[in-house]
């Protein structure tokens, strides 16, 4: 969670670099979901740390228009840094949801909480790929590392991570990880701070 300007610069930068965006003016104005997680971090910075309430107000509602416009459901506080979204289209998440660092996620996404029970919400590892019409939901735990296929219904906690889930409902398929499927957009930042420090 952002709690600070310095956390809200970490978040924004691997959040950039598991896009592979850069700063050109491209990547800036004409990228829709490189905006949209852009304003969901600013929101974040504005709704923990900040107390003008006036520009909260106004970043929220550049957020939700955009939410609307690129058919996102996604809460504020619920993904850690890294995030990449792959494509805009139908994506839900449940705002009680608690997702790690350098997630990766696809159009068709839902993840929820059980039925009638709004704070019974997946809890997700870091380093996590979900792939496109995939459904999460109950309270349940995924581990790290985890690599959930194309449509899968996750109604049961995987909890050990890397492996390779996938099915209706969801079963270990692989002990394949997400190696591969997502640039941990954290770990290159230390990994370049690394450098510059030698």
């Amino acid at each position: 969670m952002i709690k600070s300007k310095d956390d809200y610069k970490y978040y924004l930068n691997a959040d950039r670099i598991a896009l592979c965006k850069e700063s050109t003016y491209r990547d800036l104005f004409f990228d829709k979901v490189w905006k949209f997680q852009r304003l969901l971090r600013q929101l974040e910075y504005f709704t923990n740390c900040k107390k003008n309430i006036i520009l909260r107000k106004l970043i929220s509602y550049r957020f939700r228009s955009l939410s609307i416009k690129l058919g996102f459901t996604i809460p504020i506080n619920v993904f850690g840094p890294g995030l990449s979204i792959a494509h805009y289209g139908t994506i839900i998440v449940n705002g009680n949801s608690k997702i790690g660092k350098n997630c990766r996620l696809h159009a068709c996404v839902n993840i929820g909480s059980k039925a009638g029970a709004a704070y019974d919400a997946p809890v997700l590892g870091d380093n996590c790929y979900i792939a496109p019409g995939v459904k999460i939901y109950g309270k349940i735990n995924i581990g790290d590392n985890t690599a959930i296929g194309a449509n899968a219904v996750v109604n049961k906690s995987f909890p050990t991570g890397n492996i390779t889930i996938g099915g209706i409902p969801a079963k270990e398929i692989s002990n394949k990880d997400s190696s591969g499927l997502i640039l941990k957009g954290d770990t290159e930042m230390q990994h370049k701070t690394d450098t510059e420090n030698s």
